[in-house]
């Protein structure tokens, strides 16, 4: 089933996630409507708080870059109960970063390119692993929601001030976007 993406303003996108037991109700269930959600919205990344629910959960789906990264061909992940443990501030790269809360907003975020996780995958099993290249800019974005932030958080005081104007519409509900949302004055 696909489910209405919460856009910025709602107070759930701003809660610190709370770790799920292992028997969840239904989270096969809500793996496969959130990868659902994800594909219909041409996302590459959806946390559960982007769906109304605070709790640690996050799925990733990086085939559709491909074309520019052929090691992602087929990658499809859930993450249950993930955490950053470290970053590797060694290396750091700038990209631009948008995001399904967020629509028709993109800016450039630095982050850096390896971090160390620890998280269940789908069938409960545990890692624990360092991770780079462009997956690990996609664990931050989306973990940074399950923490109650947002990329925006981590863009300079004057490019925020730059966009407040798109902030404030998205708060009243205006955008248009190619997918089902919930903005905070609907």
């Amino acid at each position: 089933m696909i489910l209405p993406i919460y856009t910025y303003g709602q107070p759930v996108l701003r809660k610190e996630a709370q770790d799920i037991p292992t028997d969840y109700p239904d989270l096969k269930q809500l793996l496969a409507d959130m990868f659902e959600t994800l594909t219909a919205s041409d996302g590459v990344g959806l946390a559960a708080p982007q769906i109304g629910k605070a709790i640690r959960v996050a799925v990733i789906d990086l085939d559709v870059l491909k074309e520019d990264y052929p090691e992602y061909k087929d990658f499809r992940c859930a993450y249950i109960n993930p955490h950053i443990l470290e970053f590797d501030d060694e290396k750091t790269e700038t990209l631009e970063e948008g995001c399904l809360s967020l629509p028709a907003i993109h800016e450039k975020v630095t982050r850096p390119t390896r971090i160390h996780v620890t998280w269940l995958d789908e069938d409960l099993q545990p890692h624990d692993e360092w991770v780079e290249g462009y997956l690990a800019r996609v664990m931050q974005h989306e973990f940074d929601h399950l923490d109650g932030k947002m990329f925006i958080d981590r863009i300079s005081p004057l490019r925020k001030q730059l966009i407040k104007s798109k902030l404030r519409a998205l708060l009243q509900g205006r955008y248009r976007c190619g997918y089902k949302t919930k903005a905070l004055s609907k």
